[in-house]
């Protein structure tokens, strides 16, 4: 017999992935992506509080001042003028699209790769940015004449007689900005997080 033995070593090489200098490597890419759909649906949380304060807010928006007459009785509604009323309409319509926005925004947490879930909610943000724009933009100034009043126009300030319903619809209008403003960022996130695509 020989006394020395024999042994078959098997070599294996492991080579590394040299990555590209600047290029982000895949699961480096899927994850910036899931960090960008979860700042989107914090974002769609935070719009959706502002348009349901707004339109809970103005809704519920009505005094009557406590002088009247055997004819008159001084009041004060938000249904009185037709702008506050597309007000409510427009920032309850917001607020149903958030709602029902959100399980979009969780697929794209979920799957973060889903281009067609986050291009429906990229069209659908644009359009209520417009309308959430509009409804704060119109609403701002009626908010304002009654501030004011217009002296051209004949048309005097009532915030001195109606305190209470001058800070309310100030404070949904505001509320509806902040909605409008979080709307933009929505729109500008989902398309950073496309053109990443």
């Amino acid at each position: 017999m020989d006394s020395t033995k024999r042994t078959d070593e098997t070599a294996i090489n492991i080579t590394e992935s040299k990555s590209v200098k600047g290029k982000a490597t895949p699961n480096q890419h899927g994850g910036s992506k899931r960090g960008v759909a979860i700042f989107d649906f914090v974002l769609r949380v935070c719009a959706l509080v502002a348009a349901l304060v707004a339109t809970i807010t103005m809704g519920t928006t009505d005094q009557t001042l406590p002088f009247f007459t055997q004819f008159f009785q001084f009041q004060a509604s938000y249904d009185d003028l037709p702008t506050f009323t597309f007000f409510v309409i427009a920032n309850a319509i917001a607020s149903g699209y958030l709602v029902l926005s959100l399980p979009f925004s969780i697929v794209c947490i979920v799957r973060p790769h889903a281009a067609g879930a986050r291009l429906l909610l990229l069209i659908f943000d644009i359009v209520l940015v417009a309308f959430t724009t509009a409804a704060a933009a119109s609403a701002a100034a009626i908010v304002y004449l009654a501030h004011n009043g217009n002296s051209n126009t004949n048309w005097l300030a009532i915030c001195q007689q109606f305190d209470d319903f001058c800070q309310r619809v100030s404070g949904a209008v505001v509320a509806s900005l902040i909605a409008a403003v979080v709307f933009v960022f929505l729109v500008l996130l989902s398309a950073v997080a496309l053109r990443r695509h």
